[in-house]
């Protein structure tokens, strides 16, 4: 007595409820008075409380009042379960539980109000209708959140996550926070794991929102950006962790401002947050493009390794650590078959004697086949069909090792998801094209984004240092509303999983038998079907639930707790969807669960008991375990097995003690770690990207946004920057000037201007200057190119040309320098060798890459204003002899006619520019051709780009 005592005053879960309580009590004292407001009246509060928050007033003022409002909204809108339910009965059922024959009519009448097209948000009622209704006490009409739920609301609010059981309505608290916070007009996001939850919560709740004035908006997959713009816009949107992911991508690659879809990143409560923003934390969303690749190799790598897995001596492997390499033997073997026998021989590609690189086509071709090579390696020994992924319409997809749902669209990286195609082409699989990453962000840096982040779930408690510390939320473990009943037996272990699956089936079909709804969680598609065929073979009836039948997966789930009901189902299956139990079946015992392993997260174990027990309901639970499963062999297999050799059980005794609980505890919080310094891992990474991505983000927003003086203001920028950067090259300050390179300078303007604009200033020009005034000459003539550009074209066109330009360079680029960041991460884990930390080299030289991918983005900018143009202002290509022909003349005819002066003041005169539009020959620093009117095939393209003419534009 006196430790639980000192344990609830240093409680600190049990601080924030008493104080939460409080809070509870406030919105239950306007219970009465919003019962006794008509539906007119209870919308009308919706405008009140925008106009208190204009008048200075806070959400956590209102907070109280509002929340009692959206309770009552609850209990008569919601649908499946509020009072509004009635409406939808058939005439039967009405005639037999509504005894009161003027309430009757008034149903029968809005039913008919309805059947004529009226919408119900359009149907005021009086409040004397509902309190009839509620005089009843008929079942199935009262949808009136407890005050548990209210307690779960506020936590919301606050931007934590609410720890609630299954079955305790988190849907439903959702409403009231949801509703306070759409109060603001900046939009509110519900997150939930997948497109039907979406559809099916916003479904119950949007008659609540519209009844109180508020839309509501589902982004669902199949949506065009027209549908998810409207969708954005209203006050509260419901849709997926990924298509919110993907939508802010996507804005972040729109052409124009109107093409973006998402309005900004108010509010958001996620549904499951464990599984969001834990379990597929570990795999960022990515936009890619496809990737010019001969993907014949991946078959003959494929041909090869078949045949090399099939011999030990020639790989290793370690399950544990999730690593696979080649042996000595057997890169010879792989070499010999590839009939590249020097394959894995990385001699050296530089040649001492001569200076220069060779072979260096040579050794790339080695490399990337080498790094097939190891991809088809991990494609054979660490991952497996029905367990990691499926084979399903010629498409490997791989299925999520937490929840067992498939995720459509995501793909391994570095070559492995063609490797594990190749593997399975002989099952129909086909091997599709490798991607090029065009936008990216993880689930910590996204949801990041949010002023204000909040979430719901079963089981989070386990995970609350990791919500911690990346996301800033605290978990508040929310009491049930009624006394949990449920019995969660202690573990049984079995020395094999043939022993374990024999004792599961003899416990189903007890069970069975008495028609007690038995639901049988597993860790993969494999160990469900082999379960399921034990079952037929003893004639047991059972559905199964897993990626193979993802689209049943609500309607499986819903019927588990039937009487005599069988259910096989991956572990986290059918989460959202309440299984409520038949009329006989509590007095049977209520729903037992049984699981046929143990997970490597706590958490999911936990979610597959919460299926069982819901709201005060009976129920059971026992974990079966064997030597053999995962778990047990690579973390805590030793210690129990000498265990058991010493006590002495036989293959059919299973061992039971209270040690081994602690044991398979103690292992699992050991993989917990692992997971989270994987996740942490990753995220340190992204952070490095976030900082960049929210840089060039922002660069684009201020081109869609911004005004045309800010547009020109851009422009400017970016010219000088231009020029900054070739003074930093060629004629840096801080070196000797004798050490500048003046024609390299003056060649790289040229190459700016080409071929629109002549340079015409010549090294001896800038003799003498310093480079702060050769840096204003340089100014200072490209701005009069700069005005002579804009007074051709027109204000307008010049603004729509720049917008263009500089979008146009950011994508590209920005894409060239993922992928260079891509390699980067790749090798970069290699410098722990050299005793480095790879994250700071990460970091350092990721802060390198993006300073030269600044100075890019100035270059070719600079270059796409001053000589590009509009699709309908585009010239004719200039025919370059004839301009020299022109220009020559013209000199002719101006020294004719000179009367003389001083040359050094024609000179500076010209060193400004010359404000007539002049097309260029070819930039006076190249080297002499025997064509003077031709570019060379291997000359650096005109363009900027940095690449050879012929690799470049030569064929535009």
């Amino acid at each position: 007595m006196v430790f639980g005592l000192f344990k609830k005053m240093f409680d600190e879960n049990a601080k924030v409820i008493a104080r939460l309580q409080k809070i509870v009590d406030q919105v239950n004292s306007f219970s009465d008075e919003m019962e006794s407001l008509d539906d007119s009246a209870l919308r009308a509060k919706t405008e009140e409380f925008k106009d208190r928050l204009a008048n200075g007033e806070t959400l956590d003022d209102i907070l109280p009042e509002a929340f009692a409002v959206c309770r009552e909204a609850d209990d008569r809108r919601c649908y499946p379960g509020g009072q509004w339910t009635v409406f939808y009965w058939e005439p039967e059922e009405i005639k037999e539980k509504i005894k009161d024959a003027e309430l009757a009519d008034n149903i029968r009448a809005v039913k008919k109000r309805m059947s004529e097209g009226e919408k119900a948000e359009d149907i005021m009622l009086p409040a004397e209708f509902y309190k009839k209704l509620r005089a009843l006490d008929v079942k199935g009409l009262r949808m009136r959140p407890f005050d548990v739920q209210v307690m779960g609301g506020v936590v919301h609010h606050e931007g934590n996550i609410s720890e609630m059981k299954t079955g305790e309505g988190k849907t439903l608290v959702a409403t009231m926070p949801v509703y306070l916070n759409a109060l603001t007009g900046e939009g509110v996001h519900v997150v939930t794991v997948n497109d039907y939850l979406a559809k099916r919560d916003a479904g119950w709740m949007e008659p609540v929102y519209r009844a109180l004035g508020l839309s509501v908006g589902v982004v669902q997959h199949s949506l065009d950006p027209a549908q998810r713009r409207v969708a954005y816009g209203c006050d509260i949107t419901y849709g997926t962790n990924n298509e919110f992911g993907f939508d802010y991508l996507r804005d972040n690659m729109a052409m124009r401002r109107e093409y973006m879809v998402q309005r900004g990143h108010n509010f958001a409560i996620v549904d499951e947050v464990d599984n969001i923003l834990i379990d597929e934390a570990r795999t960022p969303l990515i936009i890619s493009g496809p990737v010019d690749q001969d993907i014949s190799i991946y078959y003959k790598v494929n041909s090869v390794m078949r045949r090399a897995v099939q011999k030990q001596e020639y790989f290793e492997f370690d399950e544990k650590e999730h690593t696979s390499n080649l042996t000595e033997a057997g890169q010879d073997f792989v070499a010999r078959a590839m009939g590249i026998p020097d394959l894995f021989q990385l001699e050296d590609t530089f040649d001492f004697e001569t200076g220069k690189q060779k072979n260096i086509d040579k050794r790339e071709k080695s490399q990337e086949i080498v790094g097939i090579v190891q991809s088809s390696l991990k494609a054979y020994l660490l991952f497996k069909k029905d367990k990691d992924y499926i084979v399903k319409d010629g498409q490997v997809i791989i299925v999520d090792e937490f929840t067992g749902r498939l995720m459509h669209g995501r793909r391994y990286s570095e070559g492995l998801h063609q490797a594990i195609e190749a593997k399975e082409s002989t099952e129909g699989a086909k091997i599709q094209s490798e991607s090029q990453t065009i936008a990216s962000i993880t689930f910590q840096n996204y949801f990041r984004l949010y002023k204000k982040l909040a979430g719901m779930t079963g089981t989070a408690k386990t995970e609350e240092s990791e919500f911690s510390k990346i996301y800033g939320l605290d978990v508040v473990v929310v009491p049930t509303n009624r006394e949990m009943v449920r019995i969660d037996h202690a573990d049984v272990v079995y020395r094999n999983e043939e022993a374990k699956f024999k004792a599961i089936v003899e416990d189903v079909a007890e069970c069975h038998k008495r028609g007690q709804p038995v639901l049988v969680g597993t860790v993969s598609v494999e160990k469900s079907e082999r379960l399921s065929r034990q079952f037929l073979k003893r004639g047991i009836p059972h559905s199964v639930l897993n990626a193979k039948h993802h689209e049943r997966e609500a309607e499986i789930v819903a019927n588990a707790g039937r009487r005599g009901q069988v259910t096989i189902a991956t572990n986290m299956a059918g989460r959202g969807t309440d299984i409520k139990l038949g009329d006989e079946v509590p007095s049977l015992g209520g729903l037992y669960i049984i699981g046929s392993e143990r997970h490597e997260a706590r958490r999911i174990d936990n979610q597959l008991r919460g299926r069982s027990g819901r709201q005060g309901d009976p129920g059971a639970s026992r974990f079966y375990m064997s030597l053999e499963d995962d778990l047990m062999r690579l973390f805590g297999s030793d210690r129990v097995k000498g265990l058991i050799d010493r006590v002495g059980f036989d293959d059919s005794e299973p061992l039971e003690h209270p040690w081994l609980s602690r044991a398979i505890e103690g292992a699992q919080k050991k993989i917990e770690s692992m997971h989270f310094e994987t996740r942490k891992h990753v995220l340190e990474y992204d952070d490095v990207m976030n900082k960049q991505r929210e840089t060039v983000y922002e660069m684009r927003r201020a081109v869609l946004f911004g005004s045309d003086d800010e547009i020109r203001e851009k422009s400017a920028m970016f010219l000088e920057g231009h020029i900054d950067s070739l003074i930093k090259k060629h004629c840096n300050p801080d070196v000797e000037s004798k050490d500048w390179d003046i024609k390299a300078l003056l060649y790289d303007l040229a190459v700016t201007s080409y071929p629109y604009y002549e340079i015409r200033i010549r090294p001896s020009d800038l003799a003498g200057k310093k480079s702060e005034e050769i840096r204003d000459i340089a100014v200072e003539m490209f701005m009069g190119f700069y005005s002579d550009k804009e007074k051709n074209m027109g204000g307008d066109a010049m603004r729509e040309l720049e917008r263009i330009v500089i979008l146009v360079t950011i994508d590209n680029r920005w894409k060239d320098h993922l992928y260079q960041m891509d390699r980067l991460k790749e090798g970069i884990g290699l410098r722990a060798y050299g005793q480095v930390n790879p994250i700071v080299a990460y970091q350092k030289e990721a802060f390198e890459l993006f300073d030269e991918f600044k100075d890019d983005i100035r270059r070719t900018v600079a270059r796409g204003v001053l000589t590009g143009m509009l699709k309908s202002q585009r010239r004719r290509p200039v025919n370059l002899a004839m301009v020299r022909q022109e220009a020559a003349a013209q000199s002719e005819q101006a020294a004719a006619s000179s009367s003389g002066g001083d040359a050094s003041g024609q000179n500076k005169a010209s060193t400004a520019g010359d404000n007539k539009p002049r097309p260029a020959a070819q930039p006076p620093m190249g080297k002499k051709k025997k064509n003077k009117n031709k570019l060379g095939v291997n000359d650096p393209c005109p363009c900027g780009s940095g690449k050879k003419y012929k690799y470049c534009c030569m064929d535009n």
